[in-house]
Order: structure tokens, then sequence, then C-alpha cells
């Protein structure tokens, strides 16, 4: 699904062809489909309205309008028939019912980067909250929206909540400012507290192994802490340094080459075909020899929000591989072999990393910078991928197919779908 103003279009994704065509009252802002692709939820956040379209009955559509409180969220519950508003100044979260019509209130949701999460199985929802200037945690059954636990943490400005893949343990973090990692069981018990140091800028990712295993925590330091799920101690640090030097450690680096032409192939006027190789240029990746010295930008300190820290952290789906971005070397991608907790390979691309996801279904790495090309890695080595096409296709992000036949790539403006044959075994 994609939005075009106020329009919805709704298209086969292995055709592309136009299958449903939807107006909404005004500009989208927001879409999410439902957990069983039945419905599909459009956001007009400026509006306060959420309109919502059936795909088995394109006649059928639905409208919440939440008036003069106003909208800055709304998301799907698990089942798929329940929708998650959330108020101005985060007043409050709204949960409209699309079976029995009927409205459920929580109260005093916190404003922070992630403040609501559910168990995988959908089971649990945990909701952060700010009363007399304290932080609680609440978890609702989604069954019935009813409250299980409430409790408060010990944190001074809680950030944000995760539960593990399990759904057995909930992980919350505190402000930048203060180090500190919280783990809670399902009623609200405190499992264990990690601070891996007091007075610098503290906790700037964090990430779920798939087996629930390991805890990845990225910090302003350039470092990630892994913890162990049995004792929830720190098993490992994982630094980034500058220089690579271990001669274990394989360095694909992205060169540019423009295409050489022959006299004999060049015609006046050029065809459309010559003209874009004679301005494009060709991008593939050579195995360096160490010691590597990558690109390191020095933080201005007199600036907010600065550019240093592990800001990006990803578990290939097989649990074997963690895949890190330091923002002080931001043309870099880190893949660890979690196996041995080593460094397994370095990518470094010619522009800043934008976005990288991991193959839903194998160990493959995707990566986007800006470019029009994307980048593929598995343990059998790299690849580039250039969107073929007139004009210049930017990739600022890029999202898997669940299957992992194929990958949405976003520009700016538009969006193309990249598909990939899998091998016959």
């Amino acid at each position: 699904a994609s939005c075009v103003q106020h329009r919805l279009v709704v298209r086969d994704a292995s055709s592309l062809q136009i299958l449903h065509l939807y107006s909404c009252v005004d500009q989208i802002q927001y879409i999410e489909w439902s957990s069983d692709s039945q419905f599909i939820l459009c956001a007009m956040y400026k509006r306060g309205i959420v309109q919502v379209w059936s795909l088995e009955q394109p006649e059928w559509y639905c409208k919440i309008d939440e008036g003069s409180a106003g909208l800055v969220a709304s998301c799907w519950s698990p089942d798929g028939r329940h929708i998650l508003n959330t108020t101005e100044f985060h007043l409050r979260i709204t949960v409209w019912s699309l079976c029995t019509k009927s409205v459920s209130y929580i109260k005093y949701p916190k404003a922070c980067q992630q403040g609501v999460a559910f168990t995988k199985d959908g089971r649990y929802m945990a909701v952060a909250e700010r009363r007399d200037c304290k932080d609680f945690i609440s978890i609702f059954v989604c069954r019935n929206w009813q409250l299980l636990r409430h409790f408060d943490t010990e944190t001074q400005d809680l950030f944000g909540i995760e539960w593990a893949p399990n759904g057995c343990v909930l992980a919350a973090w505190d402000t930048c400012l203060e180090y500190k990692v919280l783990l809670y069981s399902l009623d609200g018990r405190l499992l264990s507290s990690y601070r891996a140091y007091e007075w610098p800028l503290g906790i700037k990712s964090i990430a779920w192994s798939p087996s629930s295993q390991f805890l990845a925590i990225g910090s302003f330091d350039e470092k990630v802490r892994i913890l162990n799920h049995v004792t929830w101690k720190k098993i490992t640090e994982l630094e980034h340094p500058a220089v690579i030097t271990s001669k274990k450690i394989i360095v694909y680096k992205e060169v540019e080459k423009s295409p050489t032409l022959g006299t004999e192939r060049l015609s006046f006027p050029p065809t459309r075909a010559l003209a874009s190789s004679l301005f494009s240029t060709q991008s593939k990746y050579d195995v360096c020899q160490v010691p590597v010295t990558l690109h390191y930008i020095k933080p201005v300190a007199d600036k907010a929000n600065p550019k240093v820290g592990v800001g990006m952290l990803a578990f290939s789906a097989d649990n074997c591989f963690l895949a890190t971005k330091n923002d002080n070397i931001p043309n870099a991608v880190w893949i660890w072999d979690i196996r041995k907790l080593k460094l397994a390979v370095v990518l470094e691309q010619l522009y800043t990393i934008q976005c990288f996801q991991w193959d839903p279904c194998q160990p493959r790495l995707a990566v986007c910078t800006g470019s029009s090309r994307v980048y593929l890695w598995s343990p059998a080595g790299c690849v580039v991928v250039k969107v073929p096409g007139e004009g210049d296709f930017q990739i600022v992000s890029l999202s898997w197919h669940s299957s992992g036949d194929s990958m949405l790539l976003l520009s700016k403006d538009h969006f193309c779908v990249c598909y990939l044959e899998r091998e016959e075994v």
C-alpha cells in the first residue's frame, strides 16, 4: 500500500498492479496494515481523524474522529481488530474496537521514544506512564484490555520499553543522561539492573536477539555491550575502532569508477542508453588489505544531538550475526559473529549509512546509503545492485518482504520493488 496526498493505493506485491483505490478526507500522514492484512489504517494527524478500509469488502469503511483531543499517533493492536490512538499532549490512549464498537481509555501515557510495546504473541501490552513526576509501567491483557500489573520504575526519565521476543522479560531504559537498563518479569518483578558507567552520555540503542538469549546495548561511548539471559550480566564489549588491524576481519570497501567507452561507440546525438552510461558511475566492492583506516568524524561538542555512539543495532534472523553502525564512523557497517563474539566483516561505503535490515529468512543484510544502489551482504560475499531507470533514485529506506523474496526501496518521492531469485537447492 502507498499513499499519494489523500489517496490510498493498494497494489499486488508480485505484479504491482493496482487492486484498490481509496480516497480519504484529507492528506494521509501515516498508514499501517492490520496483522492479518484484512484492513488498512490511514491516519490524518492534522485533522485528528483515522480512516480504516477493508480489502475483503471495499465498500465498507470506518472513520474515527478524536475531535478536540487531537491525534499524535495511531497503531493497530496485534489482533488487527482494535486501534490505539494517542491524543495530543499524551493525555490518554484511546482503544477503539472494530468488532464491538466499544472504547477503552488508558491514562497518562508517557511521551517518549518507545512508550508502547506488545509481546510477539500479541497477548500483552506494556505502556510507559508518567504520574506525579515519576515513571510507571502498566501491563495490559490485550484480549479484554484489563490491567494486569502496574508498577513504578527506578528511572529518572524513562526513554523506552521493549519486550523480549519470547514475551517473558521487559527491558526499560533511562534517558541518555543516565546509563541504566532495567529488566522486569511479566508480573512486574525487577529481575536485574545494569549500568556500565555513570557520568558520560549513556544508552543510544537497544536490540533483542530473536532467541531472547542476548540483549545488545549500543552506547554513546562507541561500544556495544551484550547481556546474557541467565544472569543478565555483561558477557562481552564490542568496540568500533577507526583502524582495523586484524587479518581475520574482512573489509569490503565500495569504490566507484566511470565506464570506459571506445570512440567507435560514440555517436552524435547520443542514444538514450549511451547517454545514461556516459554520465553514470559504476560501483563495486574491493577487499582491502589490513591495516585499514576508516573515515572517522570527530563530533562537535558544543552542538545538540552529537553524531557519536552506536545508533543502529540489528540481529540476523538465525541469531548468528549482529549488524551495528557507529555514528562517529558513518560510512561503515560492522557485522559481528555472535557464535564467536568477534568482528567478522566491515563494509565501508562511499556515503553515510541511511538504513540496514536483515532478511527475515536467512543471514542476508541489505544496506542503503541515499544513493541509487542497494548493497547486499551474506556469508558468501557482497554485491552491489543498481536501481534501473531514468533519473536519480536516492534510496533512503528499505523493507524486506516477510518471505525474503523481495524488498521495498523508498526514496523521498518514489518507491520500487527489488525481486530476488531464490536459488534452487
